[in-house]
């Protein structure tokens, strides 16, 4: 069996000190008190104190680590003090560290990730306060002209109260998105899961968008020609948001005269992928990681002249993860974006 560090540790102090403590008393009878040790009592007196001071030894020595630790784990647990109920406090010096040594890089961990949630946190703050901001300034504008005499030009005010209307609609729109998200977030949104056919639903959000799609010239197409339903079961009013946002995001960021195309494939025996891409502008890699995230927008400026809330694409991660599914996004800058997400399949009997 392997034997533990401290006693070694107490075997070669209590070595250390009988020498010292036997030689000391030799000396000392001998030159101070004249007398001669008889060699039995010697040993004797060798042997009590060798395993007096083994024990004493390993005994403070286990209880002074074990003091002495469970005040460095009671002082730095602050993050999650579950951990050190998982495993048993050791009194061996190597195992020891090396348990200390782990234990501090998991809570370095924990802090940095701690340390970018505060950033995240201040961060959506700060773009939910702009995002906020904007369109009440905008409002306020408007209806302060308005006040102050611009209400008796007919022409005008009909004007200004036309893009009052459009600053307290995107106010509405933010607050639902924000409303949906925190459903989501919270488990509190019921998802209605029931079969349907994924064809038609892409086909009845491309007639939606079809008007939209016009302005900038984009055509909105499949793949290929589907020729039978195919089959998914999810909640399919939220599909069809998560398909709605995609393609509006496509059809703004896209390029004009451009195609987004969708394509639904087998991804394992009951899954299917579903994927949206254009030839738009693209995403740079650096923005990639990002992208899902509230009011995250890889074009500040370009992205609000485009309007919408900025939650388009967080609502849809949280509907799919909802699901229990995944979603992905590829894109290669200036040439294009793929997003896709999975959708449980159903199999009909």
């Amino acid at each position: 069996m392997k034997i533990k560090k401290t006693y070694f540790f107490a075997f070669w102090s209590s070595v250390y000190i009988t020498v010292f403590t036997s030689i000391a008393l030799v000396l000392l009878a001998y030159f101070f008190l004249d007398i001669a040790l008889n060699l039995g009592y010697l040993l004797l007196y060798i042997v009590v104190v060798f395993s007096f001071t083994f024990l004493i030894t390993q005994y403070r020595l286990e209880k002074f680590i074990y003091q002495r630790i469970k005040k460095i784990y009671d002082s730095v647990s602050i993050l999650d003090t579950s951990d050190f109920n998982k495993t048993p406090i050791t009194t061996d010096i190597d195992t020891l560290s090396r348990d200390v040594q782990t234990f501090a890089k998991n809570k370095q961990l924990q802090i940095k990730n701690l340390n970018l949630r505060e950033d995240y946190r201040r961060e959506f703050l700060g773009n939910i306060s702009h995002e906020l901001k904007t369109p009440l300034f905008t409002v306020q504008g408007y209806l302060l002209t308005l006040e102050g005499g611009a209400i008796n030009d007919k022409k005008i005010s009909k004007k200004y109260i036309k893009r009052a209307n459009k600053g307290v609609e995107r106010l509405i729109a933010i607050v639902k998105d924000l409303d949906l998200i925190s459903k989501l977030e919270s488990a509190d949104l019921n998802l209605n899961k029931e079969p349907f056919d994924v064809v038609e639903l892409v086909q009845n959000v491309f007639e939606l968008l079809e008007m939209k799609a016009k302005k900038r010239n984009i055509t909105l197409t499949f793949n290929k020609k589907y020729r039978f339903p195919i089959m998914a079961i999810g909640d399919e009013e939220r599909i069809e948001q998560v398909l709605t946002n995609l393609l509006v995001n496509s059809i703004k960021y896209g390029k004009i005269d451009g195609t987004t195309t969708v394509s639904i494939e087998p991804l394992r025996k009951d899954k299917l992928l579903v994927k949206v891409k254009d030839d738009g502008e693209g995403i740079e890699a650096k923005h990639l990681p990002r992208i899902f995230e509230r009011f995250y927008r890889v074009d500040s400026s370009r992205s609000r002249e485009q309007g919408g809330s900025g939650l388009g694409l967080a609502i849809v991660k949280h509907i799919i993860e909802a699901h229990d599914e995944a979603i992905f996004a590829e894109s290669e800058f200036k040439k294009g974006s793929t997003f896709s997400f999975t959708l449980e399949k159903f199999e009909q009997l």
